[in-house]
């Protein structure tokens, strides 16, 4: 006999004492939440930022972070360091209000994401440093002298 259960495509378990002809109220409600609504629907309910993809590259002296985000301010972001775990974070906030004759429309808008990093020992955290240009948030995390790459030499045989 075997332990293994049969994963339909939409990640759910089959129950394998159900009636197919009658849908579940999870398959309903998944139907219902899965179709293609109007855009105009849809439009705005997914305004907020998602989490940022992080480039991170190893050279000899540092580890070089870069992460895509777009449209944001040097000022939005919160770097902290501690023991030897960097945050990374932003929060954003926007308020509109229109208001004409007959109504009054009122919009706001909340965004904000955290990615955490354990740094490596070898990470001399006095001397970490961040850009923000063109949508490119970078930051540098030099490595302690003794964990420096050497150059490769050669040693004579005698």
């Amino acid at each position: 006999m075997s332990n293994l259960a049969t994963v339909p495509k939409n990640g759910s378990l089959a129950n394998s004492n159900s009636n197919q002809n009658f849908p579940t109220l999870s398959n309903w409600l998944d139907d219902i939440f899965n179709r293609d609504l109007p855009s105009v629907f849809t439009s705005n309910f997914n305004t907020g930022i998602t989490l940022p993809k992080v480039n991170i590259k190893e050279t000899a002296d540092a580890f070089i972070v870069e992460m895509a985000v777009p449209g944001l301010k040097k000022s939005d972001f919160q770097l902290d360091l501690d023991n030897q775990i960097l945050s990374i974070s932003t929060e954003t906030k926007e308020e509109k209000e229109h208001k004409e004759e007959n109504y009054t429309r009122r919009e706001f808008g909340y965004s904000s994401f955290k990615r955490t990093f354990n740094l490596p020992e070898s990470v001399n955290d006095e001397k970490i440093n961040a850009n923000y240009e063109n949508g490119i948030l970078s930051i540098l995390l030099p490595k302690k002298e003794e964990a420096k790459q050497k150059p490769t030499r050669s040693i004579k045989i005698s």
